[in-house]
């Protein structure tokens, strides 16, 4: 068992993507989600247990563990080698046959970012970072606040963090590459980060990618620099806390969503753990799968502004075409998440949390404000400001119901109100993906279940179905066929290893027989199942024999219709002895 091998058997992709993906157990061994790799309404995204693989039935993609830590989080297959044999206590080996240029690379920028971190943490507490201690202090940021988010310092030196790299011998190239320093137009290099408390950007892994940096003068602007793209960091795909957040957002199912990262930390440091922050950017529909792959229920808690409102309404439009639940939590005396928290408390907060509003109320209340709802111009216009964000609605249940639920809240009559909506409805275009249609017969599907999911039949199984002919012409032939030179070849049949050597059709014909519905059969059954393969093959050959038969009769070789007939005969008695 070489070490990629041994990394693979020693971890559940179950718990895997489970990470990522919320599951649900849909059998003895499956597990169904919504796929993480395009968007959906349905879940068609499966995870076998013993087969130790996924596979969306609707985009297609599919795979073993590492191809699914490899497409989801970006990951060269030396980084997702090196991740899980850590995740598992399994040490690397010292020279690797498996990294690559970029994988080395991409390991160069971590560390880089390691050590900035560790000097950044350093600065914070040396007297050089006395004016970023009084801002947190003046925030009322606890110290072990402060630790549990590694907040830091960059000196204004401006060379301070490029002479820690360059006594490690990274080069200049490497530095400006994680986004760390920049150059000049003589050429010489200076620190991204100069006088800025320095928050530290992980991605889900924990792994720190980028830096925020406030500024802690007026002079220095921006206020908010953050960290340039690098083949670490995209910012529309990263969101502030996700990693610590995530597993309290799948407790609470729910995510709270704040714009910045002071707000995410004050709100996480009154006890609620479930909070993000996007990173200095408008919220992207990357960041929205990452969300919905925790959960599809999600509270705005944008500051109380105009901005705040408006960054609120500009989000929500994709969250419902992702099918999210959304609502608008609003806080009073124009303070924003991190401020009421620390002036109001958490029991304040928490209150404002329970009874925040559903988006469309919110926007009703809104609109109310501009038109008057005591005229039926006024509720025809508060109604035509809330069409084109219901219409967003993916399910048309829903929004037939919200559009109800709508009408009694502006005092519209509810008949009109889901007329109107219903025809606005039918110009809706559903994308929908067509799924592929089970082409296999059911003792086809229970053999192959029995082959790759009970290792105590399976080689008795393969060593009976050699004998078949009929299985030549069957749908799965090649998957068949496949099996039997693997079993000749190695004594083994596994399914990533048959799955390998198939194309695209026949493995997409794999993932239907043995992902698609759960199939738990006894050894009698897989037993009588292959003796109806047998007299299937059977019937076929006496449907041949009896053509090839009449050919000869009616072309007058009465010979060879006689030979013919005597072959069918013989035929027949061994197969009623064979029973």
């Amino acid at each position: 068992m070489d070490f990629a091998e041994q990394v693979k058997t020693s971890v559940n992709i179950v718990d895997i993507v489970g990470e990522t993906v919320r599951l649900r157990r849909s059998g003895i061994n499956r597990y169904t989600g919504l796929c993480p790799f395009h968007s959906e309404k349905n879940p068609s995204f499966t995870v076998h247990a013993v087969l130790q693989i996924y596979k969306c039935f609707s985009c297609g993609a599919g795979g073993d563990v590492f191809k699914f830590i490899m497409e989801s989080q970006g990951l060269s297959f030396y980084e997702t080698l090196k991740y899980l044999a850590e995740r598992n206590g399994i040490p690397m080996p010292k020279r690797s046959q498996y990294a690559d240029d970029d994988s080395r690379q991409r390991g160069v920028l971590l560390q880089l970012h390691e050590i900035a971190q560790e000097a950044f943490r350093a600065n914070l507490g040396s007297p050089a970072g006395e004016s970023a201690r009084a801002y947190l202090a003046r925030r009322g940021v606890a110290p072990e606040t402060i630790e549990h988010f590694g907040l830091g310092y960059s000196d204004r030196g401006g060379r301070s963090l490029l002479r820690i790299f360059e006594q490690r011998n990274f080069t200049a190239d490497q530095i400006v590459l994680a986004g760390l320093a920049s150059r000049r137009q003589d050429g010489s290099l200076y620190d991204q980060f100069r006088n800025r408390l320095m928050f530290p950007i992980h991605n889900e892994r924990g792994q720190v990618i980028a830096f925020g940096g406030r500024a802690l003068t007026p002079e220095d602007v921006p206020k908010y620099l953050n960290s340039a793209e690098t083949p670490l960091y995209k910012k529309t795909n990263v969101l502030y806390n996700l990693h610590r957040a995530k597993e309290r957002v799948r407790k609470d199912d729910r995510v709270i969503l704040v714009e910045g990262y002071m707000d995410a930390i004050g709100v996480t440091a009154a006890g609620f753990h479930g909070v993000v922050a996007s990173c200095g950017t408008a919220l992207t529909a990357q960041h929205v799968k990452a969300l919905k792959n925790h959960s599809r229920n999600i509270v705005m808690n944008f500051d109380p502004d105009a901005p705040g409102a408006n960054a609120a309404a500009r989000s929500v439009n994709m969250l419902l075409e992702e099918s999210m639940h959304v609502r608008i939590m609003e806080l009073d005396g124009g303070l924003d998440p991190d401020e009421y928290c620390k002036e109001r408390g958490a029991e304040a907060y928490g209150q404002r949390l329970t009874t925040a509003k559903g988006y469309f109320y919110w926007l009703a209340d809104r609109a109310r404000t501009k038109y008057d709802v005591h005229t039926s111009e006024g509720v025809v216009a508060v109604l035509n400001s809330l069409l084109p964000s219901v219409q967003r609605i993916a399910d048309p249940l829903e929004r037939a119901a919200i559009a109800g639920d709508l009408a009694e809240y502006v005092h519209a009559p509810r008949g009109m109100v889901l007329d109107n909506f219903r025809k606005s409805a039918a110009t809706r275009e559903e994308r929908t993906i067509e799924r592929p249609k089970i082409a296999l017969r059911p003792d086809e599907r229970m053999i192959l279940n029995a082959v790759f999911c009970d290792p105590e039949i399976g080689p008795e199984i393969v060593d009976e179905l050699k004998t078949i002919d009929a299985i030549g012409r069957f749908p799965s032939r090649k998957i068949f066929q496949t099996m039997f030179v693997l079993q000749e070849s190695s004594g083994r049949v596994r399914f990533d290893e048959v799955n390998a050597r198939l194309e695209e059709a026949d493995q997409n014909l794999l993932a239907e027989a043995v992902l698609r519905e759960e199939m738990q059969s006894s050894r009698d059954e897989v037993l009588a199942a292959i003796a109806s393969m047998r007299r299937s093959q059977n019937d076929e050959r006496k449907k041949e024999l009896k053509s090839r038969i009449k050919e000869s009769e009616r072309a007058g070789d009465w010979q060879e219709a006689v030979r013919l007939a005597g072959e069918l005969q013989e035929f027949e008695r061994q197969s009623r002895g064979a029973k």
